[in-house]
Order: structure tokens, then sequence, then C-alpha cells
């Protein structure tokens, strides 16, 4: 029979939930489909239909399913359950998540999903409620295997068969002393094609990457990015394996530092979603808008000093906010380079010191060459658009063109050594770093733009 690749397979869970088929019927229909479309078919359902098929199909089953969908969405589909249904299913989950889910009751219900589910899983659950949100153990696993490498071929094989059917992060085993300690990791493949005479431990791999759990994520992520494992063990103070850090983890980490530094570069002092309160969101952001409005009238000042350039040559005025903005553009480029940088704990000041050298040579070739450019573009159009003689035509688009040398280049620096500079004091650089890079060079780019004007057209040319 063809395979109709049209097919939408979470309407069909839903027209069969929808069915009048018994419940033993719709269990055996169901499980022909993947979890994963179950799970976007929970989002098409009633909550009644939804607490339909949670009743029917297995907990374990049930528990895959909410595998596939967000934190956020798995709550709501928790909470739509009886309290001992939620301890069955989240004692099937993996630890984090479970944690997570904990995180977001109230603690009379907590202490009583606690209490309902299987002892070992209330011991994951609570050595993973003992970290930090910023160390590397609140976002490790513990499902993980691991063998001893004193073991011989066949028994190891026998050890990751055993455990296998309780863990699903089998592509990589660790290797662990017989004081349990961490000693090294064995892919699968290579278990898989050794022969039942080779030495267990020399396929071991002694060199392979761990953190350790109470490590501050930050510190280490850059090191983390390096190696491209699908998993990397986390050890406790005793160097025992406690979990593991998966590569999707490492993926979903990265996504949200860069989500928070990004909404920090706007003066924001975490990153906003859907949910939060429209207060707490005009908390977070009227501070830092204080601050700009007040640097924004320094800038104004600045450009009160020279307005009679202004007077005098009106038509500076429809180049302002190109100078403006290029200088901007700049700033915030250099800084978006500078961030990602200092990131990484282990740069050294020779090294920091390149990327200020680069960043300003970077900044002074991109300002001579769209300064050339619109020195050209400028001084035509005043020429056929404003019927300015050729000579002031092209003074003032001269002015333009070095104004924006001046300005591209400051810019760099500025975007640059700022942040280094907040980075030495203490103060996070990705939060402190946009508005007053913005301001400044916004400053550079007024002064140099109607310094100029001032110098080469009134005192000069004496437009």
């Amino acid at each position: 029979m063809p395979i109709n690749e049209n097919r939408n397979f979470s309407e069909e869970i839903v027209s069969l939930v929808r069915g009048k088929y018994s419940p033993a019927i719709l269990r055996e229909k169901i499980e022909d489909y993947h979890e994963n479309s179950i799970a976007d078919a929970l989002a098409l359902m009633t909550v009644a239909e939804r607490q339909r098929l949670y009743r029917i199909i297995d907990t374990e089953m049930l528990a895959d399913v909410l595998s596939y969908v967000d934190d956020d969405v798995l709550t709501t589909y928790l909470k739509e359950m009886s309290t001992s249904f939620q301890a069955k299913i989240i004692s099937e989950l993996d630890s984090d998540r479970t944690v997570d889910f904990l995180k977001s009751l109230d603690k009379k219900e907590r202490d009583t999903i606690i209490s309902l589910m299987d002892r070992s899983k209330m011991k994951e659950v609570a050595m993973l409620a003992t970290f930090d949100e910023d160390q590397i153990g609140s976002r490790m696993t513990t499902d993980f295997i691991t063998v001893r490498k004193d073991l011989t071929v066949p028994e190891a094989m026998k050890a990751l068969i055993s455990e296998a059917a309780d863990n699903d992060n089998i592509t990589t085993i660790y290797a662990v002393n017989q004081d349990g300690t961490f000693y090294g990791a064995v892919s699968l493949k290579d278990l898989i094609i050794a022969r039942k005479e080779d030495n267990f431990e020399s396929l071991i791999t002694t060199s392979y990457p761990f953190v350790y759990a109470k490590e501050e994520i930050d510190s280490c992520l850059e090191w983390i990015k390096d190696y491209s494992e699908d998993s990397i063990p986390a050890l406790d103070d005793s160097n025992h394996i406690i979990g593991i850090l998966t590569s999707q983890e490492v993926v979903d980490i990265v996504d949200t530092e860069f989500g928070e530094d990004y909404a920090k570069l706007g003066g924001l002092s975490a990153e906003e979603d859907l949910e939060e309160p429209m207060k707490l969101s005009v908390r977070k952001r009227l501070p830092w808008l204080i601050v700009l409005l007040l640097l924004g009238m320094v800038v104004s000042s600045v450009v009160g000093i020279f307005e009679k350039v202004v007077a005098q040559v009106t038509v500076l005025m429809l180049f302002q906010s190109m100078v403006l903005d290029m200088a901007g553009n700049v700033g915030t480029q250099s800084l978006a380079v500078t961030i990602r940088v200092l990131m990484d704990d282990t740069v050294k000041t020779k090294q920091k010191l390149a990327l200020v050298w680069k960043e300003g040579r970077i900044g002074l070739t991109n300002g001579v060459i769209l300064g050339a450019a619109s020195f050209a573009l400028a001084g035509l159009y005043l020429h056929f658009a404003k019927t300015e003689p050729w000579n002031m035509a092209f003074t003032i688009s001269a002015c333009i063109a070095i104004a924006l040398v001046i300005a591209m280049f400051v810019s760099s620096l500025v975007g640059t050594v700022i942040p280094m500079f907040f980075k030495k004091v203490g103060v996070d650089p990705a939060v402190a770093s946009g508005p007053l890079i913005t301001t400044l060079n916004d400053l550079t780019a007024v002064i140099s733009y109607y310094g100029l004007a001032w110098i080469l057209l009134i005192n000069v040319m004496h437009y």
C-alpha cells in the first residue's frame, strides 16, 4: 500500500479519540502512532478529550508522549490530572523535567506529589533540586548508563542490556572505577562490534570531557560547546557521575543564554515572555528608559551648541540621521562580537587588545568605503536635487564622508572597549553596555558632523 505523504496524523488521532471505540480498541489504535504525533494531537483536543486519552493509554507511553511537549505545556497537561496520577506520570519522566514541574506548584501540592512518588525517583528529584538555576546540575538528567571498567566485553554488554530498559541515553556508556568514580566513556557502536575476547578497558576513551555539577553554566559553556559529544557527564565533588548534560540540553542552554543577552542589550534585566505581567515588564524597562532619556538630553544639548551651524546650513539636517544610524550600527556590531568573546572567561588580556585593534581597523575600513560612497552620492544629490553649486555640494558631502569615517571608527572602538571595562569592574556588560554605547556613539557622530561643518562650511567656505 503506497504511503500517503499528506496524511495528518494528529487529526487522525483526534478523530479516533472522538470516535465511539471501546478503551481497549482505542488503545490498540493509538499505539500504532508515534509519540510525537500523539503529543501534537493533544494540542488539538479539549481538556475532556485529553483526560479521556490519559486514562486509556498506559502511564509509560503517556510519559513518552509528554516528553515531546514544552515545559509550559507539560505543566498545563499535568495539572489536568489527579494528584495521584500526576505522581505516576512524573515518576516516568526525566528527573530534570520533574523538578521543573514541581517548582511550579505551591508547597502543599509539591509535598503531596513527592510523597506519592517512588523512593528512587524521590532521591533523584531531591538531589537535582539542590542546585541553583545557574549551575550545571540544574540542567542535567539522571538518565545514563555506567559500567565498571574491569568488566569483560560480554559482562559490559550484559550490564548495558540490563540498564537499557530504564534509560534512553545509551549512545554513550560511561566507565567507572571500582569505587564508582568516573574513568572514561565507551561508544555503543564500539561495544557492539567488539569481540568477546577483546579487552574492554581498551575500548574506553579516558580523555572524555566532563564537568562538575556545581560549576556555573556561564563559566564552562564555551568549553562545552567545543566538543561534539552527544552527552557530557556531570560529576559531584567526589568525582562520581550524578548526571549527564545532553547535546539537546546544551543547545537549549545556548539558546537561553543568547536570548537573555539579547534582552539585556535592550536594557532589560531578563528575557520577557508572553506570560509576564505588564507591571513587571514596565518595572524592568522603565529605569533604563529614564537613563536613556537623560542621556538623550545630553545629546540634544550638544546639538544645541551647533544651532548656528544648522541655521546657516539647514541642508545638513538631511544627513544627520544617516551619520548617527551608521555609528549606532557599527557600535552594535562591535558590541555583539565583544559580548560573545567575553562569555569565555579564559580569554587573556593580549587577546582582548587584539580584538580592540581588529574592531578598530574594521570600523575604519568600513568607514572609508561608506564615506567614499556617501561623498559621491550626497554630492550629486545636493547638486541636482537641491541645486547647490558643485563646490559647495561636494564640500558638504565631504563633511558627511569625513564625519562618517570618524564616527564609525570611534563607534567600533567604543563598542569594544566599554563592555570590556564593565566586565573588568564586575558589571554585566550585556546590561550596561547597550544604552551607554548608543549615547556615546550619538555624541561622537554629532560632534564630528557639525564640528566639521562649522570648520569647513562656516570658517573656510563662508557659506
